[in-house]
């Protein structure tokens, strides 16, 4: 789609609720509890936490990254197009991401490697539902290729409201009802993927529960011939839950300790990243405020020759649309015609920004359940050839 039909981003300026109260409020709130976790975090760096808490709930104005900074290039570059606006007053893509990297500033992340929501995550990777989710993830050995591709997908995008950064996502669990998912183009994605059984790309959202079913998924992936699966992951910690390489490998041998076919999951899957079939491929693309149309040629020259890209999560939905309000009927094949290969967003709605949906749908919704775009409650499911 040209650029000039593209809506505008969604700002935190009041003109969109959701953003506004993200960043007045429910962003700070994590900082807090972020800090409530961490009580061992030194004092200078606990005081730099509390100052970014305060600074985005009071609307203070948008702060440089201040150097030493392995990526200062290209953020200093989004910032000055946003020179003096303040948190209250700019797009709200930008500033969510931006906060999540004044946060590795403030923990000193290239020095100290510390992670910051690490104590969260720790308690996900041990929580009983995961291994249960992750039992039954594996149990369905026997079943044909095709149903099993589309059960795991669909396990697959249920387990991304497992997502620590977002309490009303969290809520509804992995407890799905008929009329859950809005749309729903998993049959043809997996027709498509059992045509075309290159390699597939699997751009990551949350560890724990959402990483477990990723790793199932690509476990049959490899088992039924796939020949590579690549595993896009974030640089460095974000939105409290999402997945690194040091997560992957943490979880991994957390696998390893456990019975249940999970330490054999554990050993394919350390055996593939040393054969190559599985690649982790962390960038700070996905770190960054940038919309996936502007993603840089190492990663559309990588997506061009996939057999399929598996686009996760609401934060990687918001980057594939522009973080915009688009018309909830436009086609998902016009919204992301600039994208270089086969494509499918699972997804569960935790903000405003929705395409690919019938005539009517979000009028309906609307009306049956104000909240539908933004409580963690429906999925989509997009595919485009």
């Amino acid at each position: 789609m040209p650029t000039s039909h593209r809506p505008s981003p969604v700002r935190t300026d009041g003109s969109n609720a959701f953003a506004s109260n993200t960043m007045r409020a429910r962003l700070p709130a994590v900082l807090d509890e972020m800090l409530g976790y961490n009580t061992t975090l030194p004092r200078p760096m606990r005081d730099a936490v509390a100052a970014l808490r305060d600074s985005m709930a009071s609307g203070a104005p948008i702060p440089q990254l201040e150097l030493p900074a392995i990526d200062y290039d290209d953020w200093m570059a989004a910032w000055e197009k946003r020179a003096g606006e303040t948190w209250h007053d700019t797009d709200w893509f930008f500033a969510e991401t931006y906060v999540y990297r004044l946060l590795m500033q403030a923990v000193r992340y290239w020095e100290t490697g510390h992670d910051p929501f690490a104590p969260r995550k720790a308690e996900e990777f041990e929580s009983p539902a995961l291994w249960e989710y992750l039992e039954e993830a594996l149990d369905g050995h026997g079943e044909p290729l095709s149903d099993r591709l589309r059960d795991l997908l669909h396990m697959a995008l249920w387990s991304n409201r497992i997502d620590l950064s977002y309490h009303a996502a969290l809520a509804h669990g992995r407890r799905v009802q008929d009329d859950d998912m809005i749309v729903d183009e998993s049959a043809a994605a997996v027709e498509h993927l059992l045509r075309h059984a290159g390699d597939v790309h699997i751009v990551a959202d949350n560890a724990g529960t959402e990483l477990a079913i990723d790793l199932a998924l690509i476990d049959a992936l490899l088992h039924h011939g796939f020949p590579r699966v690549f595993l896009h992951v974030k640089a460095h910690p974000t939105y409290v839950s999402d997945t690194t390489v040091p997560d992957v490998w943490w979880f991994l041998r957390t696998l390893a300790k456990h019975d249940h076919g999970f330490a054999a999951l554990a050993g394919r899957m350390a055996s593939a990243i040393e054969a190559g079939r599985l690649r982790l491929a962390p960038d700070f693309f996905w770190n960054s405020s940038h919309p996936l149309w502007e993603m840089p040629r190492r990663l559309s020259a990588l997506f061009a020759g996939a057999s399929l890209v598996i686009l996760k999560g609401d934060v990687n939905y918001r980057r594939m649309v522009g973080d915009a309000i688009w018309p909830e009927d436009t086609p998902f094949a016009a919204a992301t015609d600039y994208f270089p290969a086969p494509l499918a967003a699972l997804r569960t709605m935790k903000s405003d920004s929705v395409v690919g949906l019938p005539p009517g749908m979000g009028e309906a919704l609307e009306h049956d359940e104000p909240g539908w775009r933004n409580n963690g409650r429906r999925g989509v499911f997009h595919f485009r050839a």
